[in-house]
């Protein structure tokens, strides 16, 4: 077996030894002698003569030969054994192994060709092999060395089919191992490497595993599809991620129908992440299919060109836009020039335009040489290498060293250069020294050549991307924690670091449902694992709370905090004053908590904080109901406490430009530190400039149409109107408002302004139905239809929390009223209206007198309404037709207002189908994802997602009236977008209460400015257009038709709305003698004066 020479120096162990232990391992009667000695001939090799053991004692020669060898089963099965103890226990300690088991068409290729074996132990051993070689490799050996050798085998045309899916497998399992999880910092780092190396190479994945997917054999069809699934695991894009089952299923099934669903569907997704390379490896060959096809019809062509441009805007990356993009450029350029509707041609140019945009550099070149420039190459890193060895006199003793050594250069290279690419270059070392050591006595040498090129790849970092920012020598660190945070089952942050450093300010900015809140919450409750204990650091949570004791006075609700136990009331008096609560009996410390307006009731919040002495302020959204004064106040305060640090989360980026020393930025499960105030992170990131203009881009909200209101055939006529109303809250010593006057159309556009507590909240209120005047009237359109969100907009859940936001929507609308609307204090029956209820109506008739059971049906009489009233006893034929105004006068208006809601509601309800497909489709529509909105409970979510699933349930019954109060709050920048183009380009009514000037001043021309319980009117101001994405610079709007409505032009005096009258058929005669008629007049105008107009036929004469 093994010739019995005498050892040369490179053989250490006597050959009859290793002779020995092959005979063992071939001709062993059972799999576990085999093995053992197989652990032992490994073990002998490690120890002393390494891998060269493994060719001088023509160890692997006779591992080949006994894999091939037909006539004994237990051989072919003790080569695996062996194979298997080789890969489980050389490569950890003998790297140089790796690149000799790794060789193209060798072992791992062995082992795959053995699992075809009919012998099923045989094909256990091969998968024992495998498993071992998988186990010991780094997430760069296993991209560098493992994955080609795979696709290799895949390629060849002589494997065969159980070798195919084995080798399908262990691809599949490189991507699982590469699936974000919650594991140690060490296994995340090693994860996230193995998953951006895999996701740069699926472009030539992609194609070989959809080859598998057409296999004629079922076995490989089926793994390549598990395959393909476990692959788009590398996507990590939000987008597209729902639409993948169906982008398999194309690939599956490469037929036109499906290609065009899935084009759809890429048309109807709004891209908001970055567009990396996985993304585009996996849609790019299916619009190059689509737009390359001569049979596409002209209606996907256009939604293909239009995915395109969506697409390509999100490429950041020149390198990924060199690689890619030049695949879709012609077959754009082609439909430009021959596609058949100038609509498509227009849609291509401009795809083409942002295509070759994306392709050039700032100066206006082409970004090839410079995208080159930014990726290290396998020859960039060898050059180096060579360099560092040139450097250290780097010589080999050994001719079989030298061999092997040009055989790892470009898998060393090859791992070094995935590291640098991805700027790890701490990880640089481990990827050249240990290999370098098993070819070399000189253990110095190999670790000077792995530091000096780890050295110069990290001085290379240093002069791309600058240097680490050095800290000031007084600058006081006081948190620098390393942590992961999940909710639920969702992974928010994986293995980032937050550092506070002492008086800096830092913003923290990402989108909805990142976890900002919750980070904050994390902190404030001490579960944050690295962060301080509150012994250590005091840490204070100001956040919108509406849990207050309301009965309470805000002295004694702040002196019944227990945390505040030890500060007298004196203390506290004073602090309450000097955030602007005043002290004395008839101070605004004696008014009850209850009573606060939200801007108030945060700052009170801020007063417990102050009393606190917090180290450390956590503001949760400060700036929500503040108004510009109060936000003022609040800049000045953190900016002048220079020893006390602040983690704010605000989308207000006026206030972030003002107060932030630093950002930290959600990116990729991590945070992201930033230096500088909002402006200075945008220059860095002009990805992130949504925080200073109003755009849909990247959030898309849509609005239902209103519908039609009867007898309202102008935008400007009155729908609802305030006469006189004076308003005064129980035990108040002052009306809140007095006696407002005001009216709303469906072209209002209209901001109400005004301080904290100046009555905003109640004015609103007044006009919704939510409360009732004490003097004047509120009148409105009988089917006028509102959606209202309240300031405290979470107020409108949080009795569902345990629902998801699905069944929340089902709840509301169950029985077609919005039940919502039947809980208002308006509806609410009174003892007085239950009294009204039992009291005796005589309609003088000659009945008598009875008692109302019901309102049954409504129809239109005269410029009013009548009502069908079912009576109490009385059986249906005798049920009456009653005018609205009799209802009135006797006092059931409740009930009127009652069935006018339900007719309303019905009418706005008649086309919506409360199935939970639809309700998930209108959750879709106003920013929430489908999958939240039907499997997670409103708990779940956070502020802003569910001040969306408010305004899903306020726009479900498709109302003509949207009343916002304070609707910036809890939403982000893109939400922001979303939610301010929607309002522009609503068909209905508007008004709102905010303190957002951007956000007014490009919406709403017409203000209404709330001071001392009067209401002050403003129209015909300029919009602010200009602060949208999609318009022209320094464009202003000016609207005079969203005042009409309080100049009184079109009231008429009443709230009557007249119907369009049906036109009477004329009988036979008539329609004679109406003709007589014309030609009578027409004969008269001919006997006329020259120049006397001729009269108009008209179908009215009597």
């Amino acid at each position: 077996m093994v010739s019995k020479s005498v050892p040369s120096s490179d053989t250490l162990i006597p050959r009859e030894d290793i002779s020995s232990l092959l005979h063992i391992v071939f001709n062993a009667k059972t799999s576990q002698a085999s093995l053992d000695a197989s652990y032992a001939l490994t073990d002998l090799i490690k120890q002393d003569v390494g891998y060269r053991g493994l060719e001088n004692y023509r160890v692997l020669d006779e591992i080949k030969q006994a894999a091939k060898d037909k006539k004994s089963g237990t051989r072919r099965e003790s080569s695996m054994i062996l194979l298997g103890a080789l890969f489980e226990r050389l490569p950890p300690k003998q790297a140089a192994t790796e690149v000799i088991f790794l060789q193209p068409d060798g072992f791992v290729a062995l082992a795959l060709d053995a699992l075809t074996d009919k012998g099923a132990v045989v094909k256990e051993s091969a998968q024992y092999a495998l498993d071992a070689l998988f186990a010991n490799l780094t997430s760069e050996a296993l991209v560098v060395g493992l994955l080609p050798v795979i696709l290799a085998y895949l390629e060849r045309k002589s494997a065969k089919w159980q070798g195919a899916v084995a080798a399908l497998e262990l691809m599949a399992r490189m991507a699982e191992k590469a699936k974000v999880g919650m594991d140690s910092k060490e296994v995340a780092k090693d994860k996230e490497i193995l998953r951006e190396a895999m996701g740069k190479r699926l472009a030539g994945l992609i194609p070989i595993v959809e080859n598998g997917m057409h296999d004629l054999k079922a076995e490989v069809s089926k793994q390549a599809i598990k395959t393909m699934t476990s692959l788009t695991t590398l996507l990590t894009n939000d987008d597209v991620a729902p639409r993948i089952p169906l982008l398999i299923q194309t690939m599956r099934d490469p037929s036109t129908a499906t290609l065009q669903k899935a084009i759809h569907a890429l048309s109807q997704t709004t891209f908001v992440a970055v567009v990396t390379s996985p993304v585009l490896a996996l849609l790019t060959p299916l619009l190059e299919r689509s737009l390359n096809t001569p049979t596409t019809s002209q209606e996907v062509l256009r939604q293909t060109v239009v995915v395109v441009e969506n697409l390509t805007k999100l490429v950041h990356d020149p390198v990924e836009a060199r690689t890619f993009l030049p695949k879709l450029k012609p077959g754009v350029k082609a439909v430009q020039e021959r596609a058949s509707l100038p609509e498509v041609r227009e849609l291509a140019m401009r795809a083409v335009e942002v295509i070759d945009k994306a392709m050039k550099n700032d100066n206006g070149q082409n970004s090839a040489a410079d995208g080159a420039n930014l990726r290290t190459t396998v020859e960039d890193v060898q050059n180096i290498f060579d360099n560092a060895m040139k450097t250290h006199k780097w010589s080999a003793k050994r001719t079989k060293d030298e061999a092997l050594l040009q055989l790892m250069k470009p898998y060393i290279c090859g791992m070094v250069a995935e590291d640098v690419n991805l700027r790890e270059h701490s990880r640089v070392r481990r990827c050249i020294e240990p290999y370098l050591q098993c070819v070399t006595d000189e253990f110095d040498k190999a670790t000077a050549v792995a530091d000096l090129v780890q050295k110069h790849f990290v001085e290379e970092d240093y002069r791309r991307y600058g240097e680490p920012v050095k800290e000031d020598s007084d600058v006081v660190e006081i948190v620098n924690a390393n942590f992961s945070l999940a909710y639920g089952g969702m992974l928010l942050l994986s293995h980032t670091n937050l550092r506070l450093l002492k008086g800096h300010r830092y913003g923290l900015c990402g989108r909805n449902g990142a976890g900002k809140s919750t980070l904050m919450r994390s902190i404030a409750e001490g579960k944050l694992e690295g962060f301080p204990s509150k012994d250590e650091l005091k840490t204070c949570f100001v956040e919108h709370n509406q849990g207050e004791d309301a009965d309470l006075s805000i002295l004694e609700f702040v002196s019944k905090d227990p945390e505040l136990a030890a500060t007298g009331k004196e203390r506290i008096s004073e602090v309450l004053a000097e955030v602007g609560f005043t002290a004395g009996p008839t101070g605004r410390q004696q008014e009850k908590v209850g009573s606060l307006s939200g801007g108030w009731k945060m700052k009170l919040a801020l007063a417990r904080a102050m009393l606190m002495g917090a180290d450390v302020l956590l503001l949760d959204e400060p700036t929500n109901h503040l108004d510009v004064g109060n936000v003022k106040w609040l800049q000045e305060y953190l900016k002048n406490h220079t020893q006390i640090t602040s983690l704010i989360v605000s989308h207000d980026s006026g206030f972030l430009d003002e107060v932030c020393t630093d950002i930290y930025h959600y990116e990729g499960k991590k945070l992201v530190g930033y230096k500088g105030n909002l402006a200075d992170f945008v220059k860095v990131k002009p990805e992130a400039k949504s925080y200073y203009t109003l755009t849909a881009s990247n959030a898309q909200f849509k609005f239902p149409p209103p519908g039609l209101l009867t007898g309202v055939k102008s935008m400007t006529r009155s729908i609802v109107r305030m006469s006189n109303v004076t308003y005064t809250y129980p035990g108040a010593s002052k009306p809140s408002l007095h006696n407002v006057t005001c009216a709303l159309s469906l072209s209002s556009r209209t901001a109400i302004i005004g301080a904290n507590g100046a009555g905003k909240s109640t004015l609103v209120k007044l006009l919704t139905g939510e409360v009732i005047p004490q003097e004047g009237k509120v009148e409105k359109h009988p089917n006028l239809r509102i959606g209202y969100i309240k300031q405290h907009a979470l107020e409108h859940v949080e009795m569902h929390t345990e629902k998801t936001p699905n069944q929340y929507l089902q709840w509301r609308y169950a029985n077609g009223d919005d039940r919502e609307v039947l809980m208002k204090q308006t509806r609410v029956l009174t003892p007085e209206d239950k009294a009204q209820m039992e009291k005796f109506v005589d309609l003088g008739e000659g009945r008598g007198s009875r008692r109302v059971e019901n309102i049954m049906g409504r129809q239109k009489w005269k410029k009013s309404f009548q009502y069908e009233v079912k009576w109490i006893g009385m059986l249906p034929k005798h049920n009456s037709q009653v005018s609205r105004e009799t209802l009135l006068e006797w006092g059931f208006a409740k009930l009127v207002q009652e069935f006018d809601d339900h007719e309303a509601s019905r009418e706005g309800l008649g086309f919506r189908e409360l199935s939970p497909k639809v309700i998930a489709k209108h959750f879709e529509d106003l920013g929430l994802d489908p999958d939240i909105a039907n499997h997670n409970e409103i708990s779940g979510l956070s502020g802003g997602q569910k001040v969306k699933v408010v305004l899903a349930g306020a726009m479900w019954n498709n109302p003509h009236l949207l009343v916002l109060d304070e609707p910036t709050n809890f939403l982000d920048r893109d939400s922001l977008g979303g939610l301010a183009v929607a309002i522009r380009d609503f068909k209905g009514g508007v008004v709102m209460i905010s303190h957002n000037d951007e956000f007014v001043g490009a919406l709403c021309p017409e203000q209404w400015h709330v001071a001392e319980g009067r209401v002050t009117h403003k129209g015909h101001l300029a919009l602010v257009a200009d602060r949208f994405e999609d318009s022209r610079p320094g464009s202003t709007v000016s609207s005079a038709t969203a005042s009409a409505v309080n100049s009184g032009a079109e009231d008429g005096g009443d709230m009557k709305f007249k119907a369009k009258k049906k036109k009477k058929k004329l009988t036979r005669n008539q329609v004679k003698e109406q003709e007589v008629r014309r030609k009578l007049r027409h004969i008269e105008w001919l006997n006329s004066p020259k120049g006397t107009p001729h009269p108009v036929d008209t179908d009215d004469e009597a």
